[in-house]
């Protein structure tokens, strides 16, 4: 029975280490989120995920930096795309 008690215990505190300290970072992943940037295509700066503006153009969203790059682009996005559809 002290076995059994040992053991619940040794559990108990094993689901609590790994459920709310640093083992939970192993089963969900750091709480540090990368943040994603996109370049833009008419300028070419780094556009954060949360910044910006954005338009999708051939099934693929492109981000800009200010609204000037966007209407440049939506004017001629040729010029700012190579043949594979990808930024310069």
């Amino acid at each position: 029975m002290e076995e059994l008690i040992s053991f619940l215990l040794y559990a108990g505190f094993f689901y609590f280490i790994m459920r709310f300290t640093c083992g939970a970072h192993l089963v969900h992943g750091s709480h540090q989120h990368k943040q994603e940037k996109s370049i833009d295509p008419v300028c070419g700066m780094e556009v954060s995920q949360e910044k910006g503006f954005s338009k999708m153009y051939q099934g693929k969203e492109y981000r800009f930096c200010s609204r000037n790059c966007l209407i440049k682009f939506d004017d001629t996005p040729d010029v700012y795309l190579n043949s594979d559809g990808d930024t310069p």
